[in-house]
């Protein structure tokens, strides 16, 4: 059983298809059909231009600072909790024993 491979888009050519949308005045299932792409694609990636300006369209692999940020807390807080977990149960290992 083979698995379908997804079909990947350049920045450019992202930033392409946004703007047939927002500056030549296509519609936007008009610029999809030309292009080859459906119209919630090309919807996608208009709003991601509005929301993110030029840190749109960062690239395979690369994240947008603020997503990038909270990743890493996020990997931080649950190695800190895990610490935290061991401490206890080290502590009431020692409580235990001195008794």
């Amino acid at each position: 059983m083979s698995k379908q491979k997804r079909k990947e888009y350049t920045p450019e050519f992202k930033l392409e298809a946004v703007r047939l949308v927002t500056e030549q005045s296509y519609k936007v299932s008009e610029a999809a059909r030309n292009l080859g792409i459906s119209r919630d694609m090309l919807g996608r990636w208009i709003r991601e231009q509005k929301n993110e300006g030029t840190d749109s369209f960062p690239g395979k692999g690369n994240m947008a600072p603020e997503s990038e940020e909270l990743r890493r807390l996020r990997k931080e807080n649950k190695l800190l909790r895990q610490e935290r977990e061991i401490l206890k149960k080290a502590a009431a290992f020692f409580a235990k024993e001195s008794i």
